[in-house]
């Protein structure tokens, strides 16, 4: 069966005054439909880029070799108006910061209604009545009342609801999260969670959810990805991995990890240097 995201010997690299700085240094994985695959890494490893790349949104100053294919379509390459074709309807991203993806001069309706007329020939009443309907989806409650409210009125882990029900307004095949519980409380954090979860089971989305937080990844994801320096040096089934993880770099994030310590104990600093030979959980 064709995987949902292909990424064969991925590297990305950006020009500077002492040569080429390589980000992403020859990943390849795979996500399969309907899964969510955790990409987990200190900040700095290269988790955005590949969500960059995937999405086409490096800069020009960004080198790239390598393959990525979405359902079996190759986008390496594609222009920019194929890529925007794409966004949206057949790959979707939530970034980091819901504050700075949402327009403070846009009521949130609005902006949720816009991302669906761009892919879909939807009148403003039929828009909006689809707008009200993922307001809902994604809990905001009174969706009629709040449609024209600006984003500055919404609480952080609402605005975060916002910007994922503008991500899955087309319904696309592949949802990337990149950091989507950051900054937000527990309770919060959980409901995103909960809610990133019931996308897959309900519209059969495939996640790939990026984040630097060990438990999150251990509590929703079916596979993970752990990267240090641009390399993935282990892969496999998530309850593997942390189970009885292989490479020295991910027993040291495990250590780190207060959740996964005995109390009152010092964690470990993790040390930068490590070897760069990919372990695999088949």
């Amino acid at each position: 069966m064709t995987a949902m995201l292909s990424l064969e010997r991925l590297s990305v690299s950006f020009a500077g005054e002492a040569g080429p700085s390589i980000v992403v240094d020859d990943v390849s994985l795979t996500l399969e439909k309907g899964e969510i695959f955790g990409l987990v890494g200190e900040s700095g490893s290269g988790k955005s880029t590949i969500a960059n790349a995937v999405m086409g949104l490096l800069p020009a100053s960004a080198t790239t070799s390598g393959r990525i294919q979405l359902n079996g379509r190759e986008t390496t390459g594609l222009d920019e108006n194929d890529l925007r074709n794409l966004r949206g309807r057949e790959m979707s991203m939530v970034f980091q910061d819901a504050t700075t993806s949402l327009d403070p001069t846009w009521s949130v309706g609005e902006q949720i209604a816009e991302t669906l007329r761009a892919h879909q020939s939807l009148s403003r009443g039929a828009a909006r009545a689809r707008t009200m309907s993922l307001m809902h989806e994604v809990g905001i409650p009174n969706a009629a009342q709040r449609y024209r409210d600006p984003p500055h009125r919404f609480s952080g882990g609402q605005r975060q609801r916002i910007v994922i029900a503008a991500a899955i307004a087309n319904e696309p095949k592949l949802l990337i999260a990149d950091e989507p519980t950051t900054a937000l409380d527990v309770t919060i954090q959980a409901q995103i969670l909960e809610l990133i979860n019931g996308l897959r089971h309900q519209h059969g989305t495939s996640v790939l959810l990026i984040t630097h937080d060990l438990g999150v990844v251990s509590e929703t994801c079916d596979r993970v990805a752990v990267m240090h320096r641009g390399r993935i040096l282990e892969t496999g089934p998530t309850r593997d991995v942390f189970g009885n993880p292989s490479h020295p770099y991910t027993r040291a994030l495990m250590a780190a990890n207060p959740a996964w310590s005995r109390r009152g104990s010092r964690l470990p600093v993790v040390p930068r240097e490590w070897s760069i030979e990919e372990v695999r959980h088949d």
